[in-house]
């Protein structure tokens, strides 16, 4: 990890079933793999191709992607 980058930690999370969106703080060491919106219920999974819900659904891409880390979290 580039030791000068700044990580955003905080991500604005949509649900793509009712829209609901929430500002939430990703962890920095795990993925998130499910997420239930508040808003409908709905248990968000990451899409195929992404290692959790931020980055399917957020604003900001996890830490470790942020990061430009291969293999962001085991798959």
């Amino acid at each position: 990890m580039n030791k000068n980058l700044t990580l955003q930690l905080t991500s604005l999370l949509t649900c793509p079933e009712c829209g609901h969106e929430e500002a939430l703080t990703m962890p920095t060491d795990a993925c998130q793999w499910f997420y239930q919106c508040p808003g409908c219920m709905t248990l968000l999974k990451p899409k195929s191709g992404d290692c959790c819900v931020f980055c399917s659904y957020g604003s900001v891409p996890c830490p470790p992607i942020q990061a430009a880390q291969k293999g962001c979290c085991a798959q």
